[in-house]
């Protein structure tokens, strides 16, 4: 149980500071290490939660910036997923949904990367409502099978060409509203145990010094290196996902 409880911690530091820099990835980059060793019933709560911690932690220093409009339509559209994506995880199937997630995310970033390195200018594709309704949906579905709410907001305010700072203040509130809302379907669904919140427990030190130490970094990184991070994120949550 030790030995679990020290690599969970040492999973979360690390996803702590990723969540810290980027705005999100926290449970991607945990999820990646931990869903080898550690069932998917007792992660999932864990993430959860994990990610809640991380990401409110710089959600004061987002609130003046966000676009409630906007925002209300990505946390509607984002519950009415949710049920879609606890039903699949109690059902069994979620497996093939998340890799093909992780397939989307591999292909995007490897993409944009290479787009990067030769330097060509990146695509920008205008948002609406309706596509900002899809993500959303989608999003909420992948919260419900283990919390991989960031992902999909991540790919999207990136293709929009966000500034950071802007895209920073949609993905990071989305992602603390919509884990705080599927912490609640968890429990009511049975997932949290004791053992569950012991861990969570025993990583939150780690969590705090990781997303401590990532903020840190977030604010001296220039808007290039902010879309370098963000990329290479995403290109290592999609392999997380494939493995």
């Amino acid at each position: 149980m030790w030995a679990e409880a020290a690599l969970i911690a040492a999973s979360c530091f690390v996803a702590g500071f990723c969540a810290g820099m980027a705005g999100f990835a926290f449970v991607l980059v945990a999820a990646g290490i931990l869903l080898h060793v550690v069932p998917p019933s007792v992660t999932a709560p864990v993430l959860v939660l994990g990610s809640l911690l991380s990401q409110g932690m710089s959600l004061p220093a987002m609130w003046p910036h966000i676009d409630w409009p906007r925002m209300r339509l990505f946390v509607v559209t984002a519950v009415l997923g949710l049920p879609f994506g606890i039903a699949l995880l109690a059902m069994g199937p979620a497996a093939a949904i998340v890799g093909g997630v992780g397939v989307l995310l591999v292909v995007y970033s490897a993409y944009m990367l290479a787009r990067f390195a030769l330097r060509m200018a990146p695509p920008q594709v205008a948002g609406g409502r309706a596509q900002d309704a899809g993500v959303g949906f989608a999003s909420g579905i992948l919260g419900g099978i283990g919390g991989f709410v960031g992902a999909l907001p991540a790919m999207w305010v990136d293709i929009q060409g966000m500034p950071k700072d802007a895209a920073r203040a949609l993905m990071q509130p989305f992602i603390v509203f919509m884990q705080a809302i599927t912490t609640v379907g968890l429990f009511f669904t049975g997932f949290f145990t004791w053992q569950a919140l012991l861990f969570a427990l025993l990583a939150a030190p780690a969590i705090v010094v990781g997303t401590a130490l990532g903020l840190r970094a977030y604010r001296v990184l220039p808007a290039q290196g902010f879309r370098i991070a963000l990329l290479s994120l995403l290109l290592l949550s999609g392999i997380s996902l494939l493995v």
